[in-house]
């Protein structure tokens, strides 16, 4: 499984920010009164009694945002809510119950997740009584917390952990889970057409005419015995030619169904150039970390045309960070290399469930950073003490050193590409945490104890404690016209 994701929510001014930044233990959320400050979702690794996991930051839920952006907001948060494992619902002692506590509280109603109640602003243990009044909203353990006088805040964690999915990582049972492949691009490139040849039926409405599919179908198929489920999505069009309400709804959908795969193919029609719609798509799937296979569809009318060398250098210079994406030629009408398709699919969903010994990752590290050291950062030597995996799907390594933000950009983008080459699941997308160790912390795999090579840290130094390698390390200002590895 991924790394578990705890996602705080709320109506605004409740002090959702001010948690996370507290549970973070380092200001990395802008806290402030007025209302809508938050509306990106923000998220930071955090360790608690052994267990990693991710905390989630959200906008206000019922905010009116004053540049017009309510409803990317609520999107953001939904989104939130759709991947979270644990929900933390914050309300205000101070401010008691309001109206639009009880509105959030509805929303809960209809997830069957995780739920904490978090009642902030009880600076004082006498004013936890007041925190009862929140019992009625009928959501999940009430703890009464204080960000500002810093009360109860391992209990918080411990309530936490305690609610987290059970870790896989040790998991054996040697079966294999149902595959759910997202089938996305543009319109009319041939994904409808494609499902009905998986599925050897007229399951999807083929037509010439753009725009046929409006909603995400699922398509349940076997193939050699094993079922996969086949998400056939929308044809996304440009964001400024969504006009309608079915176009805006579409357009959320597919999004949501690459979200909920486990695969994804992205289609492109061999007989058109790339466009700025397939750069969001591919964007967009890599900012989800999901596996994929570039899919250049029609082969058969346009082979004589252009090679396949030809066509695979222009999708590798269209998409330079996404080189680690294979790429097949197929015909979705007749089948022709369908199959073969659908066996390297399987091949990446079993690579994205590649677990790595930490004995055998430390090694591959060590060799990694002997090769290359990182170069000195304000005099002072970056140190990578060990390296642990934490997740799969995608597959999650937390790397714990003294100054995460002394490796730059350029260095991130050696290690990433030196442990792919060096890792048995060369393929899919590969999520690495940078996260400082703890002052407690002693374990150096790496080889010297604390001390020895490197000066005392410098608490004052460091502004974060943890950032994962990501993609936006290089981005364009214009992010339809640049795509960015993924982590």
């Amino acid at each position: 499984m991924a790394v578990p994701q705890v996602v705080i929510i709320g109506r605004p001014n409740v002090g959702k920010s001010s948690i996370f930044n507290w549970l973070a233990g380092r200001r990395l959320a802008i806290v402030d009164d007025v209302a809508g400050v938050t509306r990106d979702r923000m998220v930071h690794l955090q360790k608690w009694n052994e267990r990693f996991f991710e905390i989630v930051d959200t906008g206000g839920i019922g905010v009116n945002d004053v540049d017009n952006l309510t409803e990317e907001i609520e999107r953001q948060i939904q989104i939130a809510i759709d991947s979270a494992d644990v929900i933390l619902f914050v309300v205000d002692v101070r401010s008691g119950m309001l109206p639009l506590d009880q509105k959030v509280a509805q929303r809960l109603r209809k997830i069957d997740k995780p739920v904490v109640l978090v009642a902030n602003k009880s600076d004082a243990p006498q004013m936890d009584a007041e925190a009862d009044q929140f019992y009625r909203l009928g959501r999940g353990k009430l703890v009464a917390v204080s960000t500002l006088q810093n009360r109860n805040k391992s209990d918080l964690l411990d309530v936490i952990v305690d609610r987290l999915p059970e870790s896989d990582l040790t998991a054996t049972d040697g079966s294999d889970p149902e595959m759910k492949v997202a089938i996305v691009g543009r319109r009319n490139v041939g994904k409808s057409t494609f499902v009905n040849t998986l599925a050897q039926a007229e399951r999807m409405i083929v037509s010439e005419v753009a725009g046929t599919t409006r909603d995400s179908v699922d398509v349940r198929f076997e193939l050699d015995g094993k079922s996969f489920v086949a998400i056939d999505t929308p044809g996304l069009r440009r964001r400024v030619s969504v006009k309608t309400d079915i176009d805006y709804y579409s357009t959320h959908r597919a999004e949501r169904s690459i979200r909920h795969a486990d695969m994804t193919l992205m289609f492109f029609d061999a007989s058109q150039q790339i466009s700025k719609v397939d750069k969001q798509l591919v964007r967009y799937i890599s900012d989800e970390f999901k596996p994929c296979i570039f899919v250049v569809n029609k082969w058969d009318l346009y082979h004589t045309q252009m090679p396949t060398d030809r066509w695979a250098t222009y999708l590798h210079e269209t998409f330079p960070m996404m080189s680690h994406v294979p790429i097949a030629f197929i015909t979705g009408q007749t089948g022709k290399n369908v199959k073969t398709l659908l066996n390297h699919a399987q091949m990446l969903y079993k690579q994205s469930l590649s677990r790595i010994g930490t004995g055998e990752l430390n090694r591959i590290l060590k060799e990694i950073i002997e090769r290359h050291p990182p170069p000195l950062y304000k005099n002072r030597k970056p140190k990578v003490y060990y390296a642990t995996q934490v997740g799969v799907q995608p597959p999650t390594f937390v790397l714990m050193v003294n100054m995460p933000k002394a490796f730059s950009p350029s260095y991130q983008r050696y290690l990433i590409s030196s442990f792919r080459d060096a890792v048995p699941f060369p393929e899919v997308p590969i999520k690495i945490y940078l996260k400082k160790r703890e002052s407690a912390d002693e374990r150096d795999d790496f080889g010297s104890r604390r001390g020895s090579s490197s000066a005392p840290l410098d608490p004052h130094e460091d502004d974060f404690d943890s950032q994962v390698i990501d993609q936006g390390d290089e981005a364009s200002e214009d992010h339809l016209d640049d795509v960015n590895e993924e982590a």
